[in-house]
């Protein structure tokens, strides 16, 4: 079975749905999203979306900032193009419906660590959500879009389907589109498109302790690698500094703007220690900020530290953070009296698919927005917030470019269909979460915070054998999503792996104990 779009989009967060948006007024659109479609990494993004509004600000300020925590690896074409893009951005939004918080008839602009400016728009604390929601009603009135719930993109179509064979570095090889598992059928399917945009976010769960949900499972980075699309700076994987520390809550955030309102970050004794670690103290970038933490528990032993807001008026805070104030709640915390406990968690992958200035990869007809892919705005370390900035710009520019491709493209229907014969259902369901639990201990302990070319040695040797096991489990069993989930977290493992073992310095979110300094000769991007 196979059907034909326009436009393909994996993924249903923030790039997906304005890329769809975008590009419906040309074509048919297919949306594939492996949950239900308001499930993706956005729709849990508490902070917001940076952008210079504010009558003090300026772009070269929000430049400035973007290019000081990149430390010395942002592109500065991208971030110069990125930030002035910012203001249509959030007139973007608030057209498609969005409403975010305001204050005297103006949005009200927060801080968050790194800006210099007040410069974050934000719904409260969900901007997230309220941005997913918007995106998903304008999308569900478009008679041009189709969303296909509950279906996982298998491989994409390129010419290796047709027999020939394709390297990472040849300069002709399309993407026509996608195998698909239908998980409600239990059927693979075959979607045909003239462009693809891939949006399906992060890779947080390859860790043991994540901020994302349970999808981002790099398979927007995996399904590209084996495509033989080119990946960069995987090492750089940003960890969120506060969340919070209750097991039942999994590792639900404690946004950056609770810093950014003036909480403290305390010891259990109640030293406010982060002025020793940096002179912005709590408004330092998150990578200082989780790796001041990392090292002060180590030093005490402690288990986590704690967030302090109860110097802050009440109503400020409620009206603030009313989701982080009433989930708190539910775990026994009033947070105007008591101290939040926290502890830092895989949150941000800067690393991805290589991209150009159009969301362009290299391969024709495959385009990458938001997490999953490598724009260079980042660098080594992505400033707060313009995450959700960098998506609808990049998704913007990918639609662009996308119409623009379609024009000159034909169908391709020759590529076969999905083959598993030979290949039995398996009841050996065990064996898969094993090797996933194995797989995020494993990265946590040993490529986490903090690394050393011993703990990265023993990561490789492990994540090797669970590689081999796995492939050889794949091509005897009949796919299923735990299955082609575990698959892509080992590909995203094995390639943060290389690449923080390739780098000999310490540099934005990578350190390295055996090369603490950064080092001028590596100023340069990893690329796979």
């Amino acid at each position: 079975m196979s059907e034909k779009f326009d436009f393909l989009v994996i993924g249903s967060g923030g790039a997906g749905l304005s890329y769809a948006l975008r590009v419906a007024a040309f074509g048919s659109v297919a949306i594939i999203t492996k949950k239900d479609k308001a499930e993706s990494n956005t729709n849990y993004a508490q902070g917001g979306l940076a952008s210079v509004l504010d009558e003090n600000d300026r772009f070269e300020d929000h430049i400035e900032d973007t290019l000081i925590a990149g430390a010395g690896l942002c592109h500065p074409e991208v971030v110069d193009m990125v930030v002035r893009s910012g203001p249509d951005v959030v007139h973007e939004l608030l057209d498609w419906g969005a409403r975010f918080t305001s204050k005297d008839g103006k949005l009200d602009l927060g801080r968050e660590g790194g800006h210099s400016k007040q410069r974050i728009v934000h719904a409260a604390d969900r901007t997230g959500k309220e941005i997913e929601s918007a995106l998903l009603t304008a999308a569900e009135k478009h008679s041009n879009i189709r969303v296909f719930e509950h279906h996982f993109a298998l491989e994409l179509i390129t010419e290796h389907h047709l027999g020939k064979k394709v390297t990472r570095y040849d300069t002709d090889t399309h993407c026509f589109g996608a195998y698909v598992f239908d998980t409600r059928s239990g059927r693979v399917e075959a979607i045909f498109s003239r462009a693809t945009l891939i949006a399906t976010g992060g890779v947080g769960q390859v860790y043991l302790h994540t901020t994302n949900p349970s999808i981002a499972t790099g398979d927007g980075i995996a399904m590209a690698f084996r495509a033989k699309a080119r990946v960069a700076n995987m090492e750089f994987m940003q960890f969120h500094p506060t969340t919070l520390h209750i097991p039942e809550a999994n590792s639900f955030l404690i946004s950056e703007a609770v810093r950014g309102k003036g909480a403290i970050l305390r010891g259990r004794d109640g030293s406010a220690f982060m002025a020793g670690y940096d002179d912005r103290a709590e408004l330092a970038p998150r990578d200082i900020v989780a790796r001041s933490i990392d090292n002060y528990l180590k030093k005490t032993g402690e288990e986590c530290v704690y967030l302090d807001v109860t110097h802050i008026d009440n109503d400020t805070i409620i009206n603030h953070f009313p989701h982080i104030t009433e989930t708190c709640r539910l775990y026994g915390i009033d947070i105007t009296r008591d101290w939040i406990p926290v502890v830092p968690a895989a949150h941000y992958l800067c690393g991805g698919v290589i991209t150009d200035m159009e969301a362009r990869t290299f391969i024709h007809g495959l385009f990458c927005a938001g997490e999953v892919a490598f724009t260079g705005l980042h660098g080594a370390n992505r400033l707060a917030s313009n995450s959700l900035l960098e998506a609808i710009v990049f998704s913007k520019r990918a639609a662009e470019q996308s119409v623009s491709y379609i024009r000159d493209v034909r169908w391709n229907t020759e590529v076969p269909e999905w083959d598993d014969s030979g290949t039995v259902n398996s009841e050996e369901e065990i064996l898969i979460s094993h090797n996933k639990q194995e797989l995020q201990q494993v990265m946590w302990n040993y490529v986490g915070i903090v690394r050393s070319d011993l703990r990265l040695e023993r990561a490789f040797r492990r994540t090797r054998f669970l590689y081999e096991e796995t492939e050889d489990y794949y091509h005897r069993t009949k796919v299923s999503v735990p299955l082609c989930e575990l698959r892509n977290l080992i590909a995203n493992a094995y390639m943060i792996i290389r690449s923080a073992m390739s780098r000999k310095e310490s540099r934005g979110l990578h350190y390295t104990t055996d090369y603490p300094q950064t080092v001028e000769s590596e100023n340069h991007d990893t690329i796979i």
